[in-house]
This record gives C-alpha cells, sequence and structure tokens, in this order.
C-alpha cells in the first residue's frame, strides 16, 4: 500500500517537472503498465537462458556445499523449434509487385539488414519472452532495423488489440573513476497533437537496479534530438503511420487480461518446465554419484595428523562411509553401490515432455520418443497436425508484423531528406500491397500437392496461373512468366507441314 502511495506521489511530480529521477521504468508518468508484467518477463527469461541457482546440500562431513543446477532448458528448444517453423530465409516477402520501386526499396533495406537471417532468431525470443518490437531508423543514407526484445519495451497508449505508442529502454555501461556507471536511454514514440513524435531521454545511476538521475542527452549521446517531429513541410507529407511495431505470440494475456502485452508460448507451462528441470538435474546427479561406492575398514584409510590426532580424510565430495572397528577377519572392503534408475528417469522425461508438447500445441513425438523410437517428420509435421495448426496461428500474428514493418521502412524513408532527397519518393504501401510466402515445404508432400493441383487443373476448376502457384509456390507475376515460356516452347516446337512436298518440319 505505501510503495503504490509513493508510486502515485512520483508521477505525479513527474508530471510537473518536479520529480527527474526513477527507480524503476515503469515509474515514468508517461507510461502506464504494472510492473508485475516485467517480472513475469525476468521469470520467463531466467527460464530461456536456462540459468538457476546453485543447488546447496550436506556432504558426509555434515558442511554445507553447492553444486551446478542441471536444466534441460525446454523453453529455449521449444522456442528455437518453432521459430524455424514459422519464419526462415526460405520466406520471401513482394511489395506492390515484384518489378516495382516499391519492391525494390523494400529490398534493398531488408537485405542490407539481414533481415531474413536475423528476424528467425529474434523470433524465437518473441516467442519464449512473450513479445518482439522492430523500428526503423535512419543511419545516413541507410535505414537500419532495430529489435527491442520483451524486457526493454513499454506500451504508453494502448488497448489489448494495438499499441499506438511506446518507450523502447536501451541501457549502457561505462567505467567512470573506475566505478561501473549505468546509463538508460529512454526512446519514447508518441502521437502529440496529430503528429509523430520520438523524444529521448538519459538516465544516469551508480546501481545496476536503479534508473536513476535524469542528466543531458549529449553527456553520452552527443549527436542524438532530444525531439524529432515528423509533420508535414515542404514536399514531405508526415508519418501517417507509427514507426515501430510489436509482435506478440498468437493466444490471451491470460496472467494479465487487461495487459496489451503479449505471454511467453511456455507461460503456461512454467510448472512442467521446473518439473523437467528438475527431475533432469536429479537424474544427473544420480548418474554422478552412480560411480562405485565402498565401505572400508577403518585401517585401510589414509590419515593425516592435527593436534597430535590421527584423523582419516577422504574426497569431501564422496558419500564414503567407513566400517569401524571391524577386526581382521571380517570384509576390509564392501561394495555398497546401488544401481541408477536410469528408466524410471527416462520414463518420468517423457511423460513430462508429452506433457508440456500438448501445452505449447506441438504435436506429440516432436520431442520426446514413442515405443517404436522417434516419430518421423510426416507424422510430427502433417497438415493435420497439432504443430501446423500451431503454426497457422502464430503466422497471422507475425504476418501482420512484418506488414507494419514494411509500411513503417517507406514511411520514414519518404519522411527522411538527406543531401536535399528523400530516402524514398515513392508511394507508401497499404497492408493488401504487401505479400509474405513463408516456406511451406517441411509441411507439404509435394508429389501430393502436384497430383491435387494437376487433376483439378484436368477437371477444369482450377486456373492454370493459380496451380502453378500452389505447386511451384511462386506469386503472380512469376506463373504468369511461366505459362507465356510453355506457350513459346508450345509454338517453337509444333511441327509445319511444307505445302510444297507435305513433310513435316519445325520452324
Amino acid at each position: 500500500m505505501f510503495e503504490s502511495i509513493k508510486n502515485l506521489f512520483r508521477k505525479a511530480g513527474a508530471s510537473v517537472g518536479m520529480v527527474d529521477s526513477l527507480t524503476n521504468i515503469v515509474d515514468h508518468p508517461k507510461i502506464a503498465i504494472s510492473n508485475d508484467e516485467y517480472l513475469r518477463i525476468q521469470k520467463d527469461l531466467r527460464y530461456f537462458r536456462g540459468n538457476f541457482d546453485e543447488i546447496k546440500y550436506k556432504n558426509t562431513y555434515g558442511k554445507l556445499q553447492t553444486r551446478p543446477y542441471v536444466s534441460l532448458n525446454m523453453m529455449q528448444t521449444v522456442a528455437h523449434r518453432l521459430a524455424s517453423l514459422i519464419y526462415n530465409e526460405q520466406s520471401v516477402i513482394t511489395v506492390g509487385g515484384k518489378n516495382s520501386d516499391m519492391n525494390t526499396f523494400v529490398q534493398s533495406v531488408l537485405q542490407n539488414n539481414d533481415f531474413n537471417k536475423n528476424f528467425e532468431r529474434y523470433l524465437e525470443s518473441a516467442l519464449a519472452l512473450g513479445g518482439l518490437a522492430m523500428k526503423p531508423y535512419a543511419d545516413g543514407k541507410n535505414i537500419k532495423i532495430a529489435y527491442a526484445q520483451a524486457p526493454t519495451f513499454y506500451p504508453l497508449k494502448a488497448n489489448t488489440n494495438d499499441i499506438s505508442e511506446c518507450a523502447i529502454a536501451t541501457v549502457s555501461t561505462r567505467t567512470e573513476n573506475d566505478k561501473p556507471i549505468y546509463y538508460t536511454l529512454l526512446e519514447f514514440h508518441e502521437w502529440i497533437n496529430g503528429v509523430y513524435t520520438i523524444s529521448n531521454e538519459l538516465y544516469r545511476s551508480e546501481f545496476k537496479n536503479k534508473v536513476g538521475y535524469r542528466v543531458p542527452l549529449k553527456q553520452l549521446f552527443p549527436d542524438l534530438q532530444e525531439v524529432t517531429q515528423y509533420a508535414e513541410h515542404d514536399n514531405v507529407q508526415g508519418v501517417q503511420h507509427k514507426l515501430f511495431t510489436y509482435l506478440k505470440p498468437a493466444g490471451f494475456n491470460n496472467k494479465s487480461i487487461t495487459s496489451p502485452l503479449g505471454i511467453s508460448i511456455c507461460e503456461n507451462a512454467i510448472t512442467t518446465l521446473k518439473q523437467l528441470n528438475d527431475a533432469y538435474d536429479q537424474f544427473n546427479w544420480e548418474v554422478r554419484m552412480g560411480q562405485r561406492r565402498v565401505a572400508v575398514s577403518e585401517a585401510l584409510l589414509s590419515t593425516y595428523e592435527k593436534d597430535d590426532k590421527h584423523t582419516e580424510y577422504f574426497d569431501s565430495e564422496q558419500n564414503v562411509f567407513v566400517q569401524f572397528g571391524s577386526d581382521q577377519d571380517g570384509d576390509l572392503v564392501k561394495d555398497l553401490t546401488t544401481a541408477i534408475r536410469a528408466d524410471d528417469y527416462i520414463k518420468t522425461l517423457g511423460n513430462f515432455i508429452k506433457t508440456l508438447e500438448m501445452q505449447v500445441g506441438l504435436s506429440q513425438g516432436t520431442f520426446s520418443f514413442d515405443a517404436q523410437g522417434l516419430k518421423t517428420a510426416t507424422e510430427v509435421v502433417s497438415e493435420n497436425s497439432m504443430t501446423y495448426q500451431t503454426r497457422n496461428s502464430q503466422l497471422t500474428m507475425v504476418e501482420r508484423s512484418i506488414k507494419e514493418l514494411i509500411i513503417a521502412i517507406c514511411e520514414l524513408g519518404a519522411n527522411t531528406i538527406v543531401d536535399g532527397l528523400k530516402l524514398y519518393s515513392g508511394a507508401i504501401p497499404e497492408l493488401k500491397d504487401i505479400e509474405i510466402d513463408f516456406d511451406d515445404g517441411v509441411f507439404t508432400d509435394k508429389n501430393a500437392q502436384l497430383d491435387y493441383w494437376t487433376k483439378a487443373l484436368s477437371a477444369g476448376l482450377t486456373p492454370k496461373a493459380v496451380a502453378i502457384q500452389r505447386t511451384m509456390g511462386v506469386d503472380e507475376e512469376t506463373a504468369l512468366e511461366y505459362i507465356q515460356q510453355m506457350n513459346d516452347e508450345t509454338i517453337s516446337s509444333t511441327p509445319v507441314t511444307d505445302p510444297i512436298d507435305g513433310k513435316a518440319f519445325k520452324e
């Protein structure tokens, strides 16, 4: 209660210029979202990294020891697998037709930023952490694409369907007077009186867990403008669309039903992930401790002298049992080794993995073994599989986000003038002008697909161009070029009868 009241006064004071320091980024008066969302994201990040506290235990002497916690890190495995199925380097983006000036400009930006490769990598983070922002920015005569991952993205104005304004945080560290100093740059994207405005604020702190006090921007970024407005002027029409896009995974945020932020694809499987990690860690420790262990007579132990006393010693990491007081006729060495419960652990891990596959919407057998071994790729990713349906749900969100990014790239190019010339002088595309061909090859039986469309074409149920598009994976323009080439080849190979001697020949 006290903390809530304190935050309320801090925000009110900051809004009228009375406060110029922040403890957390969410304390900023422009940012209206609970810090609980970012605590949740930090928890997801810990599972994504597989970074957990060490295990504490007592050894034979009763001394407290620590050891690394060995996790299976299935969150990263799930996110990586799904990201590679959703988008890869074979995906093709076309804007306004393959030969349009619009497409030429967009392709140059995407290629210069190695977009297909980088987007697949960052998509993995988006799925694991629940969101990803992308924004174009001008770097001289070039347009670059920056990626802001979930922990650094803060909505300003939003509803549960869309985020129209945001803040993006960038943290950097410098050494000053032999001490680490933490700087946080907040970049605000806002609509002010109908004009798209980007403003920057810089904060400095001596503590890693605090944002700190606001300092002049030139202290760290001498060339960065505090405020940039994209208003209409001269031959520039001004920005009409936001210059960022926010991608969140498909699925409702059931952890905070009014939040505009997305949630991790594994958010509702955290308990299962913990069970998997715990079982795997215990299995790993049992294997390590399953080496041969014996009980020995005290007569066989090495000793060292301390305070005029003889003390036996052995490896501090071993649970060694000493058989004191044995006589010479008894066993001097007795094997106490126990069998490793490998089958039990493997069965347990297999059950947990099947549960995880169900919770994240992947086909049974994607990661686990069945009685016959790993399922085939066709079984796992067939068109009727759970994986295929999950991928389609995610594709809807990914496609929309990429299209918004393309529009933002064109908007920025049309509103950026270098040496008296716009970086882009063409029209701004609409969503319907942008086509994205996702690579569906892993899900498609090419022979069955060819047979289906060949029969449909023979029966007169589909145009030839559509059949070529579907079977060859090309756009309409390319399909029409194929048809023209086939027609030309047919004409050139048709035999013609000589009207004089009646013999056939090819033209």
